[in-house]
């Protein structure tokens, strides 16, 4: 059998920068190492660990999850670029295609290394269920990479289109790189398959920069939420009350401390990235392309800034006005990761994949979608709100008790999504556009049409799997 590395750098020569990479959180016995093969369960643990590092698109200096946090946040309209302006400001996706594509496909290819390593190797080598755990861990970071391209990249709202996801389930090589694209709902089936299996056998404790069942669960959720097909929201609620019910886990008593002081060690985070060890001396860190600008300068827009208007989280999430006025007007510091004049440090560098908030506000969307209480909906996203420092003087507390109609408090739970949970991993972007198209227009008027929702597929995937499709509607595959 080829080494991983190898036959990932085989890949790379032939389609988008599929790779194999280090661990998520350290520099390990590392999957870069030539002669590793996955041969027994301390290899396959390597293998594993390399999945992570590309998961957390890592390199040896830094994690690379800002696009996670920016992209869909810019695309929102609550965050900009502090020396100018971007067309993602204004939905004008074109120069995106690749912002998740290759990061998504290496990841997923190290993943399908793991999988087909490991899938080679006898029960008898692993300890108790540790072979079962490396399989539902590549399974939910092949999933997790799978539904990024699903919703960047593929019409996920139409569960009817041919326009799904490029779907890889083995180690990418010479033999199998052209491939059509899946449609989206056997795109669906396909990542809720993997999903099943991380549940069913996922660790049930793990440190929280690693998979459990419960990040499944909670993967699971998002994707439920987005198809929203029949069942799909008593789905969502059921794996919520999972969740909220494990002792492992509870709501941080207070938002900001959560960002200035727990970070990881919060009980509230389901899934986190850890910062490589010497990332916060990196001149060009995450931190510091938020306070004060390095390479770049990613700055809180208006519209972030109205969206907390009477919210004690303005206090610390909107910054000062930044000195480049002349470049990006009434723009301020985005300071909900560092606070003007801090110094970097491993807290400030920690990003957030999944957190207990997200599960409370997606169980209350699920509850309003269902046709539930929106009694029992609302107390859902006040409790979310009272940790954020909200009473029930403030106005969008208020709003929230005075949404009278289903349409109005999923327009309420998308602002709160998007109050607490704006520039982590895309969930503000998501809600807005699962809410009905004229509500998206109202609420972002630059969005005129659907095309807009999604991003077109990278040209040079058409030029090396010419067998791929039909590219995404609204774009041109030349």
């Amino acid at each position: 059998m080829k080494t991983l590395c190898k036959i990932i750098a085989l890949a790379v020569t032939i389609a988008t920068s599929y790779g194999c990479e280090k661990e998520l959180s350290a520099l390990p016995e590392n999957a870069k190492v030539e002669g590793n093969t996955i041969i027994d369960a301390p290899t396959a643990q390597i293998a594993l660990n390399g999945a992570y590092y590309n998961f957390a698109n890592a390199t040896n200096i830094k994690t690379g999850w800002q696009q996670h946090q920016l992209l869909p946040a810019t695309f929102a309209g609550y965050l900009g670029y502090g020396f100018g302006s971007s067309p993602n400001e204004s939905n004008i996706t074109t120069q995106s295609a690749g912002v998740y594509w290759e990061e998504s496909y290496r990841t997923l290819n190290a993943a399908n290394g793991v999988i087909a390593g490991v899938s080679a190797l006898s029960d008898a080598a692993f300890k108790d269920n540790r072979k079962k755990e490396i399989f539902a861990e590549a399974k939910f970071i092949r999933a997790y990479a799978h539904f990024k391209v699903l919703s960047y990249y593929a019409e996920w709202y139409k569960l009817s289109s041919t326009q799904g996801v490029l779907l890889r389930d083995e180690l990418s090589t010479l033999n199998n790189i052209l491939k059509k694209r899946s449609t989206v709902n056997e795109s669906y089936d396909f990542i809720l398959a993997d999903l099943d299996e991380a549940i069913a056998n996922g660790s049930v404790t793990n440190p929280n920069h690693y998979a459990t069942k419960w990040a499944a669960m909670a993967l699971k959720m998002r994707v439920l939420i987005n198809r929203g097909a029949n069942g799909d929201y008593l789905e969502v609620i059921r794996l919520a009350d999972q969740i909220i019910q494990n002792p492992n886990y509870e709501l941080q008593s207070s938002q900001q401390d959560l960002f200035r002081i727990a970070g990881l060690a919060s009980k509230e985070v389901i899934l986190g990235i850890k910062p490589q060890a010497l990332q916060s001396s990196d001149p060009y860190s995450k931190t510091r392309q938020y306070w004060p600008g390095a390479s770049s300068l990613y700055v809180a827009k208006t519209a972030l800034k109205d969206l907390y208007n009477d919210d004690p989280r303005k206090n610390w999430i909107i910054g000062i006005p930044t000195p480049y006025q002349q470049y990006s007007p009434n723009t301020t510091y985005f300071t909900k990761y560092v606070a003007v004049g801090s110094t970097p440090t491993a807290l400030t560098e920690t990003d957030y994949v999944f957190r207990l908030t997200e599960v409370y506000l997606l169980k209350a969307e699920a509850i309003v979608r269902s046709g539930g209480s929106l009694t029992d909906a609302k107390a859902l996203v006040h409790t979310i709100q009272q940790k954020g420092g909200l009473t029930p003087a403030n106005v969008p507390y208020i709003a929230v008790t005075s949404a009278t109609t289903p349409a109005n408090l999923l327009v309420e739970i998308y602002k709160e999504t998007s109050r607490s949970l704006v520039a982590e991993d895309g969930s503000e972007w998501m809600a807005l556009l699962r809410l009905p198209f004229d509500t998206v227009k109202s609420l972002k008027p630059t969005i005129t049409s659907q095309i807009q929702y999604i991003i077109p597929i990278p040209q040079t995937e058409f030029v090396y799997n010419p067998q791929f499709g039909e590219q995404n509607t609204g774009y041109s595959a030349n």
